[in-house]
């Protein structure tokens, strides 16, 4: 059961990004804290910021939808300890060195299988999930294929699971696109502007509303889960506007 909590919240954030409901989960008890003040690079948590960090760096950029899932998984990883701000410092830092360099990938996949050698599904979710990340732009690019595959190799992962996996999110995504109904005025629509704005004024409306929907900044308010549920879904909206507004405009 160690750090089963990773798997649930991985489940939790792959429901989120394909914006399915999560009430179903709001029962899930993820109050058992744990007490580490050890090297986290030892650690399943800190091991899979370290592969999350070299996934979404693959392409060298990364992507205001995975930032957003990043710093919910840093959240939510952290709330499991008891020195719960120090843990979150502590994976920033990792995610900030680890997405720099590629050179130490296997190694930290070794350290990784050495910790979950006898949990094959285990390792299969970790890889669902950076999958997920890899995908969540909307663009499986060659860099990120390379660098998964990488990553699988060195996790034992089965070449007919990885290849499930990746066809599972390819087809999603191409049945996405094809019922996309998010059209770029629809996009201007959920940002409060107009396709008259510029560039600027696009990029403070984005600001503004990722303040005033943000679920940390809900959550701080005293807000219910609910709305903590909705304010994540509404913030991503917002995000998959604004990167298709980017895209039509090159920027």
């Amino acid at each position: 059961m160690k750090f089963l909590f990773l798997l649930i919240v991985g489940f939790i954030l792959f429901l989120i990004s394909k914006n399915y409901k999560t009430e179903k989960f709001v029962n899930i008890n993820l109050k058992m804290k744990e007490e580490f003040d050890g090297d986290l690079m030892q650690h399943e948590a800190g091991l899979l910021v370290a592969l999350m960090a070299k996934v979404a760096k693959a392409d060298g950029q990364v992507s205001e939808l995975e930032a957003q899932l990043i710093k919910h998984t840093l959240g939510d990883i952290s709330r499991h300890f008891k020195n719960e701000e120090e843990i979150r410092e502590k994976l920033k830092e990792i995610y900030n060195k680890e997405k720099s360099s590629f050179d130490n990938t296997i190694e930290v996949c070794k350290n990784l299988y050495n910790l979950t050698s006898n949990n094959y599904e285990k390792r299969v979710k970790i890889m669902e999930y950076l999958l997920n990340l890899a995908f969540i732009d909307g663009d499986f690019s060659n860099t990120e294929l390379m660098i998964t595959e990488d990553i699988s190799n060195a996790l034992k992962i089965k070449r007919v699971d990885f290849e499930r996996l990746v066809n599972a999110f390819e087809m999603f995504y191409k049945k996405q696109k094809e019922n996309e109904s998010l059209s770029l005025d629809k996009a201007y629509e959920v940002l409060e502007a107009s396709k008259e704005d510029d560039n600027n004024t696009i990029k403070k409306k984005y600001r503004s509303l990722v303040k005033r929907h943000h679920p940390d900044i809900i959550a701080g308010q005293g807000a219910s889960q609910n709305i903590i549920d909705e304010a994540t879904t509404k913030l991503q909206e917002i995000n998959q506007a604004y990167e298709l507004i980017k895209k039509s405009r090159g920027i």
